[in-house]
């Protein structure tokens, strides 16, 4: 009978903090695929990560409806990139005591760019590509300062927590270091050579990782106009690049188009939302393993 007791109050007590530990979880909410990966690595399952742009959309430009940020305001903590990326997030009332800059520790670094250009980005219309870069991850050692700024956040609302916060940051941080190494060994190989940037979002990755890099404004989903063929045509007289990095896979006639000039189309998705498949990591792993494609294929010729 004694034993039946104790087998329910076992049970009971498995329930209960079961049911306590869903409730005391921390819910976060993040502006970008990168923060959320993150927060998940960083508070496993002491934490509820939120996510909440649709997939086929650039989070940095989307606006969530009213519903949604309602469900931000009521979140545990509201994870922000900084670098004046994610531009809703100053259009609308957030609790400032929930809010974490994670890039604002090294914002002395930010890189303002010196072209501003107004074009389309297909069905999110038209915007301009403003003077403050804002793809800060795409630098690794940016991403684990980053990364330190969720655990330390973590680690704020929850104290009793802060050395698994810790163990699993240090995780995260040797995984981000072997990126940033096998970048650098990947680059050496044929360092200076000229390349291209369909898109003007690689400044981060350009800078800390010395890629000769010039960029246009191309759409991996539409096929360049005329006007866009001339301008990388005199591009070319000056900054002979036979590679392209695309954010995403290019139509088929844009990539024909590039290749009649001589030029081989690479993919390095900054990974801004989350994967079709996969995770942060992976994703990056595969656009180290096609940037050290590209390169064999470079010093091969």
């Amino acid at each position: 009978m004694n034993f039946v007791r104790l087998m329910i109050l076992g049970v009971l007590l498995s329930v209960l903090s079961t049911s306590v530990f869903a409730a005391d979880r921390l819910t976060i909410y993040t502006v970008n695929y990168p923060l959320a990966y993150f927060a998940e690595r960083i508070g496993g399952e002491q934490v509820k990560v939120v996510f909440p742009a649709p997939v086929d959309i650039d989070p940095a430009y989307w606006m969530p409806d009213q519903k949604t940020i309602a469900s931000y305001q009521k979140a545990d903590l509201i994870l922000l990139n900084g670098a004046n990326y994610a531009k809703w997030v100053g259009k609308v009332s957030l609790p400032c005591g929930k809010m974490i800059d994670t890039s604002r520790k090294f914002k002395d670094r930010y890189i303002v760019t010196k072209d501003v250009s107004t074009h389309s980005h297909g069905a999110e219309g038209a915007h301009a590509h403003e003077s403050l870069a804002f793809t800060t991850w795409l630098d690794y050692s940016l991403a684990a300062e980053q990364a330190r700024a969720v655990a330390d956040a973590l680690g704020r609302k929850r104290p009793a927590l802060m050395k698994e916060f810790s163990r699993n940051f240090e995780s995260l941080k040797k995984d981000l270091i072997v990126l940033d190494s096998e970048i650098r060994r990947i680059v050496s190989t044929a360092p200076g050579i000229p390349l291209l940037a369909s898109h003007p979002v690689y400044d981060y990755l350009a800078r800390r990782y010395d890629l000769n890099l010039k960029s246009l404004h191309w759409e991996p989903d539409e096929v360049p106009g005329h006007g866009q063929l001339a301008e990388l045509r005199k591009l070319l007289e000056t900054h002979p690049a036979i590679m392209m990095i695309w954010e995403g896979e290019p139509l088929q006639e844009s990539q024909d188009e590039l290749s009649s000039m001589g030029i081989k189309g690479l993919v390095f998705s900054p990974c801004a939302n989350a994967p079709d498949e996969g995770d942060f990591l992976t994703v990056m792993k595969d656009n180290l393993k096609g940037l050290q494609n590209a390169y064999v294929n470079q010093t091969s010729q």
